[in-house]
């Protein structure tokens, strides 16, 4: 995604398809999906079945950057795009600079404005102009061992010193043989979602102002939160085993790991790696900096977009809107129950299927009771249209330091520098 930057704002001039119009078909009109959901076939073939007037396409073109690096040499080639793309909330920034994504506003888009709380649609929108309908989130949340706390006695901690303090005691009643958690530095969205709790903004970025951007990686807020993390591995209460691998899933399957960390979409990641552990896990609200606050923090997210190859951007747009649509119970009953999406739509959150569905994997936990107020209580953030570089930048920094044993801060300080660099040389008036 750094090329997209590169030339993004040499760029700003061209059409976004908005305007375009076209004689439509006789029959059905084929809309061309990119999207890799869990699960999703099913939601197509619903949308399929309940749509006389539209057909789904749909191609799992890769998840994540795979599929980010296919769609840009499609739009940069002005040919072979989707329709209607499936984008993470953080990426949409580095789409619209380069005008490949049309404005859903054009479209009827703001009709639906209601339906999500305000940050959710901040991160799709600016003004008027909407460029994502925003599907799911990841408010985080601490999931725990129940069975490991009964065992060593700990308490449920509510504040980031008591989780602190748990882990030393979980430490020396262990042997050492327990983390508190594991603190995995290769994923940077990970690492931005507590940031974001603890109040950090490290871009202050306008869509509507695209050649000026804040960078502010290395603030105290951020700094507060490494450091207090590089505290905890160094003194060995929380371990550093890189995410998604099979030592780190072997973590939660057994006792090394008393909690995780975890995103709303975290129910059925864990169930998925760590299955022998069911019925040992509840969830509990994030710690706080501050004893009885209530900040949060997101991690991940996707939402649905319109790209500038859409023959007619009106139907893709309705697509958008619709595949998942706050009213689209049947679409959220598979997403929910069988892909584990936790719905940015509040009248699906607040839904009594919603609020009151027992997960057995956590004991027949309420689990959305923790994770719905914390994604309404989420603030703004703003993300940088150069994520991936701004991502790499920051896992590279603390994996190093991590290895090295030198400082996070300072970690953190050469990221801020490197980016910086970055975009000045990219086109952006930094400030």
């Amino acid at each position: 995604m750094a090329a997209v930057a590169a030339s993004a704002l040499a760029l700003t001039g061209c059409s976004s398809g908005d305007d375009k119009t076209a004689e439509k078909p006789t029959g059905p009109v084929t809309v061309k999906v990119w999207a890799w959901y869990p699960e999703f076939q099913g939601v197509v073939d619903l949308f399929n079945r309940t749509h006389s007037d539209i057909k789904i396409e749909w191609t799992n073109a890769g998840t994540g950057q795979d599929q980010y690096t296919k769609l840009q040499t499609a739009l940069k080639a002005g040919k072979g795009a989707p329709d209607v793309v499936m984008l993470e909330l953080q990426e949409i920034p580095t789409f619209q600079l380069t005008k490949h994504l049309v404005d859903l506003g054009k479209y009827g888009a703001n009709a639906v404005k209601g339906d999500y709380v305000d940050w959710a649609w901040k991160q799709v929108s600016t003004g008027d102009s909407v460029y994502a309908i925003p599907v799911d989130a990841g408010p985080m949340a601490m999931m725990y061992r129940e069975d490991i706390f009964a065992k060593y006695g700990l308490t449920v901690p509510t504040t980031w010193d008591e989780y602190k303090a748990q882990a030393e005691k979980l430490k020396a009643a262990s042997g050492g043989k327990s983390f508190i958690t594991d603190f995995g530095a290769n994923d940077g969205g990970f690492m931005t979602g507590l940031m974001w709790q603890a109040g950090a903004q490290p871009y202050t970025y306008d869509i509507a102002s695209p050649s000026n951007i804040g960078v502010n990686i290395n603030s105290p807020e951020a700094k507060k939160v490494i450091e207090y993390w590089e505290g905890m591995v160094g003194a060995g209460l929380a371990d550093s085993t890189a995410f998604h691998t099979t030592d780190f899933y072997s973590g939660l399957g057994s006792e090394k790991y008393a909690t995780y960390l975890a995103a709303g979409w975290g129910p059925g990641y864990i169930q998925a790696n760590a299955a022998g552990s069911a019925g040992k896990w509840k969830v509990a609200p994030l710690p706080q900096w501050t004893a009885g606050a209530n900040a949060q923090g997101d991690w991940g997210g996707s939402s649905f977009a319109v790209t500038d190859q859409a023959k007619y951007p009106d139907v893709a747009a309705k697509v958008a809107m619709e595949i998942f649509g706050a009213k689209n119970t049947e679409a959220w009953k598979i997403g929910i129950d069988k892909a584990f999406l936790f719905p940015t739509a509040t009248p699906v959150l607040e839904s009594e299927a919603f609020m009151n569905k027992e997960y057995e994997f956590f004991g027949g936990q309420k689990v959305n009771e923790v994770f719905v107020p914390a994604y309404k209580a989420i603030g703004p953030f703003a993300w940088s249209p150069f994520n991936s570089y701004n991502f790499s930048q920051l896992t590279t920094g603390l994996n190093q330091a991590i290895e090295n044993k030198t400082s996070w801060g300072a970690a953190l300080d050469t990221a801020q520098a490197n980016v910086k660099t970055y975009a000045t040389q990219q086109g952006f008036k930094v400030q």
